[in-house]
């Protein structure tokens, strides 16, 4: 009975603060290289949050859940994302660690939930790079339309589709060939150095606010007020599809527009100060994105009717609703939108190797993904598995499917973060914290629930797919992770 016990305690053994503060504090060749200040961090967050969602989900958010009250459904996001972000800021300020909310779960919840967050922050990073990818390709192709470059349908679609009503079918086509290119490029540009990355993130991040500012500054000169009437257009009867469920469904799946900002507390052992600069970059990126947000969703619902948004470049459509007026913005509006979600791609896909990094040094990983470049000092092993992998779910799968799962895996770990938060201030309470969340334990308990509300929102296919990829996490976990655990095995010794 008792050896029963102690291997179930073994499931929630919790990683010592002490032992995580001397892993972010080692250096040497086999350690990441710190070369990240605050501007870095928030030009990071930034690279991630403004791309798919306001340049690709904000118009299929409308057009079938919300209408002109996805501006609310933003509100709404970003709401239960500044609670989430409170939260990151602390942990990513106390524990200055690559695994994100890996290894906050880890020390205060336990090797079981950090595995199952670890497994399920897969969905966020890893299948977000290969959303992203999707949305990307579809900007590309229009662009080079526009130029009198044509690629062939059959090089620039998924292969397989998915219909709510009849399910999935096949579409006649190969792959889409720039998704995966760009996934290639991006993973290629990750292992050489996150300095080098940094700096290309930076120039893309300048472009791709300017434009986003040129489009609502020229825009709204063009909205038409009988656009946004009805503002939330009636209930269609079912759950989710406009109406004020319309708006909690679209908030669950633009959710997934935010989720940069948390993909800055992987970078926390590449940074120089991270427990003051950490917070910086957490909550200064996303403050700058959801104004950004707020106003493109207003102008482009004002511009353009609802209806018309169903597209893989919203933005683009509402240009050309315009008219010849703001004809000049179109190829300006497409080159930010190629550049924005080329940043994302690269934040995602720098994001995942080294949570993979984190799982692997803890030993529920095998040893290799744990492996550092001796030249560039990036986890290379772990990159190179991440873009393959994501290059091959960017060609053959359609953007819808991949954007619902990320959403709700990415809303899955903030709840998890905030209760975290709220645990070790009950046991740790005299840890010292650089940043502190306000109003605990409020501010905690609202992310949770309000991330919790919008996980409830999406559409029951979508939990279906969290749950069989969670328990197929599971089995590898009680294979292979549990057996292998650095920290169970120093407790058993």
């Amino acid at each position: 009975m008792s050896n029963q016990v102690s291997r179930s305690s073994r499931l929630f053994i919790t990683k010592p603060l002490d032992s995580l503060l001397v892993e972010a504090s080692d250096s040497g060749v086999h350690t990441l290289k710190r070369t990240l200040g605050p501007v870095n961090l928030v030009t990071l967050g930034i690279g991630a949050i403004i791309g798919a969602g306001i340049f690709v989900l904000t118009g299929q958010a409308s057009a079938q859940y919300a209408g002109p009250a996805i501006v609310l459904s933003f509100v709404l996001s970003g709401i239960a994302c500044a609670f989430a972000g409170l939260c990151y800021a602390e942990f990513a300020s106390m524990i200055p660690i690559a695994g994100s909310a890996y290894t906050y779960s880890y020390a205060t919840l336990g090797e079981l939930i950090a595995w199952i967050i670890g497994w399920d922050l897969i969905l966020e990073y890893l299948f977000g790079a290969s959303t992203v990818a999707v949305g990307w390709s579809g900007y590309v192709v229009s662009f080079l339309r526009d130029w009198g470059v044509v690629i062939p349908a059959q090089f620039t679609n998924a292969p397989f589709m998915h219909d709510p009503q009849t399910g999935w079918y096949t579409t006649g086509a190969i792959i889409n060939l720039p998704a995966v290119l760009i996934v290639a490029f991006m993973s290629s540009l990750l292992v050489i150095g996150i300095r080098e990355s940094a700096n290309f993130n930076n120039i893309i991040v300048v472009v791709k606010v300017a434009v986003v500012l040129l489009f609502i500054a020229f825009g709204v000169s063009y909205i038409n007020a009988d656009n946004w009437t009805p503002f939330i257009p009636p209930n269609t009867g079912e759950f989710g599809h406009f109406g004020l469920s319309g708006i909690l469904r679209g908030a669950g799946v633009i959710f997934f527009a935010y989720i940069g900002f948390d993909a800055v507390s992987t970078a926390a052992q590449e940074a120089k100060n991270p427990k003051k600069d950490m917070p910086i970059g957490i909550l200064g990126s996303l403050v700058v994105c959801t104004v950004l947000y707020i106003l493109v969703a207003g102008t482009l619902t004002g511009i353009v009717s609802y209806e018309k948004l169903l597209v893989p470049d919203p933005i683009a459509v509402g240009v050309d609703e315009a008219g010849e007026g703001l004809f000049w913005l179109r190829p300006l509006i497409k080159i930010g939108a190629i550049a924005g979600l080329s940043s994302v791609i690269l934040v995602m896909l720098l994001g995942q190797p080294r949570i993979f990094f984190s799982m692997a040094k803890d030993g529920l990983l095998p040893q290799k993904f744990s492996a550092v470049h001796p030249k560039f000092r990036t986890p290379y092993v772990t990159t190179i598995l991440t873009g393959v992998v994501a290059m091959t779910i960017a060609g053959l799968f359609p953007i819808g499917i991949l954007g619902e799962l990320v959403s709700i895996g990415t809303l899955l770990a903030f709840v998890i973060v905030c209760i975290g938060v709220l645990v070790l201030r009950y046991t740790r309470p005299d840890q010292p914290r650089p940043f502190k969340t306000p109003w605990v334990p409020v501010v905690p308990i609202l992310g949770a629930i309000a991330c919790l509300a919008q996980m409830l929102a999406l559409p029951w296919d979508t939990w279906l797919r969290l749950l069989v990829w969670m328990a197929a996490g599971l089995i590898i976990y009680f294979v292979y992770g549990r057996r292998h655990s650095k920290l169970g095995a120093a407790r058993n010794s």
